[in-house]
This record gives structure tokens, C-alpha cells and sequence, in this order.
């Protein structure tokens, strides 16, 4: 944590889950925090208790990423704050459960809009000004879902696919420029996902992880330069072995799993 003690760190989808663990480390390790995500109670309560518990410096800024104009806007208000954005933690995201063909088409692309387009867009924004510096952070939360098709999370594990990729090819381009980037590949975790995804109950029991463990393995890879990390043993072990399985039998036992009820 001492590479972000006294710096400014930015946490899309702040608010709960992994997004709200990250900040609590983030701030007990003295780093200075810019919350963001749609809900401003949740943000100013928990930016109110971190500041108190730990003495750091936090404004918020609640926004929708599901609009494109919400990543200009969150940029706009760190420039006019004079603030310099060291981490950048694209943490916000969502998934859809259900069948894709009956889905609601409008939360689909929001999905996309949040999971992937507000991720470039970020990066594309903050990336400039840490090279001018020749130093900086950002953090990618994707999951294991990259690792193969889910069927009946068809587009949330598309997306994640998408921030993993897009994770590593970065790390690369920026690596001699003193900046590091690192995707940060959760299985199953305790969290609101589960709710807001409409996954059915039986599917719980394959969590097995907590936020606050997610996200401290994440920020330990990060600082140490990993280009991307999977978070538990068990999730790393699984991610793998599919290598081994042809693509499309890993894609029908996901299905077996994943079925929604008739």
C-alpha cells in the first residue's frame, strides 16, 4: 500500500462489493480517494467513515456509467479539482442472467456500455497524463468468466473477455513507461452481483470468496507489476485446466451448470 500512501486514487463503482473493499484499503493504506458509482448516499456515507477512520482526503462524484458522457464528465471534475489521478481502478460492472434471446436489449448494451466502452474511455483518458509523468496505476477488475463462453451470461462474460484482453495488451504498450496495468480476474465472490445479475439461489453455493480478499489480491498484484491475476486457488486451477478441454465441451458443461430452470 505504500505505493499509493498520499496519492489519489479513482474507484469507479465504489459504492459496494469489491469496488467499496477497495477503497477501504485503499484509505487505511493512506491513499486519497475519488468515489464514484450511482448511488451519492452510499458514496458520501462510506466516504464520511473512511475519512474519519484513516484521516485521507476523499471527494465524490456520482455518475451513471451506463451514459457515454459520464467518463468525460468524471475526468472533467478531477481536472477542475487540480487533482492527479495515480491509480485508476476501473471497477464498475454488472451482468444479465437468462436466456440471451429473451433478454431485455437495453440492459444488454448497457452492460457493454459500463463493462467495456466506460473502461476505455477512462483509460483512454487518464492514461495521457501518467505517461507526461512517466508514473501510474490502473487496475482492470475482470473475472474468470473471461476464460470461456457462459452461456446465459453470454454478454457479461464477452465483456470480461474484452477487459482481460484489453488489460494485458496495455501492460505491455506501458510497461517501460514506468506504469503499470493489471486485470483483476474474481471467481464467484460475496457480493450484490448475484441479486443484480438474477442469478437463481442455487447457484450461490459457488461462492467462495470475499471482497475484501479479491480485492487485497488484486492491489498486491498490481504492485507488483502482474499483468493480470486470478483471485483464489481454486479459481486459478479451474481458469486453467479449460486450456486442456476443447473449447466447445467446456461450453456445454457451463451450460449444464448455469441452466435456468424450465
Amino acid at each position: 500500500m505504500e505505493r499509493w500512501r498520499g496519492k489519489w486514487a479513482l474507484i469507479t463503482g465504489a459504492s459496494a462489493g469489491i469496488g467499496l473493499a477497495l477503497a477501504a484499503q485503499l484509505a487505511a493504506g493512506g491513499a486519497n480517494l475519488i468515489l464514484t458509482a450511482r448511488r451519492r448516499e452510499r458514496l458520501e456515507t462510506l466516504a464520511g467513515r473512511l475519512s474519519e477512520q484513516h484521516g485521507v482526503r476523499i471527494e465524490v462524484f456520482p455518475a451513471d456509467l451506463t451514459l457515454p458522457v459520464a467518463p468525460e464528465e468524471l475526468f472533467a471534475f478531477t481536472e477542475k479539482q487540480g487533482i492527479v489521478v495515480d491509480l485508476l481502478v476501473n471497477n464498475a460492472g454488472f451482468g444479465t442472467y437468462g436466456l440471451f434471446s429473451a433478454s431485455d436489449r437495453a440492459r444488454q448494451l448497457a452492460m457493454v456500455q459500463v463493462n467495456v466502452a466506460a473502461v476505455v474511455a477512462l483509460t483512454h483518458l487518464y492514461l495521457p497524463r501518467m505517461f507526461e509523468r512517466r508514473r501510474g496505476d490502473i487496475l482492470i477488475v475482470s473475472s474468470t468468466a473471461a476464460f470461456q463462453g457462459l452461456p446465459y451470461l453470454a454478454t457479461y462474460a464477452a465483456t470480461k473477455a474484452f477487459d482481460l484482453l484489453f488489460a494485458e495488451a496495455l501492460a505491455e504498450e506501458v510497461r517501460k513507461k514506468g506504469i503499470r496495468v493489471c486485470a483483476l480476474c474474481p471467481g464467484p465472490t460475496a457480493t450484490e452481483f448475484q441479486a443484480v445479475a438474477g442469478e437463481p439461489r442455487r447457484l450461490h453455493h459457488y461462492v467462495t470468496e470475499t471482497a475484501d480478499k479479491v480485492a487485497r489480491v488484486g492491489l498486491k498484484a498490481l504492485a507488483h507489476g502482474r499483468s493480470y491475476i486470478i483471485s483464489g486457488t481454486g479459481n486459478y486451477l479451474s481458469a486453467n485446466a479449460q486450456r486442456l478441454a476443447p473449447r466447445q465441451i467446456v461450453t456445454r458443461v457451463a451450460a449444464k451448470i448455469l441452466r435456468p430452470p424450465a
